[in-house]
């Protein structure tokens, strides 16, 4: 059961391509686990409570730890919102207010028939 990882608007990509070639090769290892893997360990994708629907994706890289916001539209498609490089224990208020803005815009330009970006 392979999953579809689209990203939505440009935030995780600008992240993205901000990171080491390490980081990258990491991020892309969690992202195919993801896209592959049947039942996904909490380690690598995680529900946020209260979030309706809004998990995070968890990458770390030696002692660097590295969040993607998502959410599922179906069984096999995973959307990818904004990223951050988590710098203490708390995620940043601002990062989840702009995951839980983009995951809302990402669903109501998908009802109306333009979801994909």
């Amino acid at each position: 059961m392979a999953r579809e990882i689209i990203f939505y608007q440009s935030h995780f990509i600008k992240f993205y391509q901000e990171q080491n070639e390490k980081v990258k090769t990491k991020i892309k290892y969690t992202l195919e686990l993801i896209r592959q893997v049947d039942r996904i360990p909490e380690k690598f994708l995680k529900h946020l409570s209260g979030t309706d629907g809004l998990y995070e994706i968890r990458v770390e890289y030696q002692s660097d730890i590295y969040r993607i916001f998502c959410c599922f539209d179906s069984e096999k498609l995973i959307v990818l919102f904004n990223a951050f490089q988590k710098k203490s224990k708390k995620t940043p208020a601002s990062e989840l207010k702009t995951a839980i803005e983009l995951k809302k815009q990402y669903f109501s330009l998908r009802n109306k028939g333009d979801g994909k970006q």
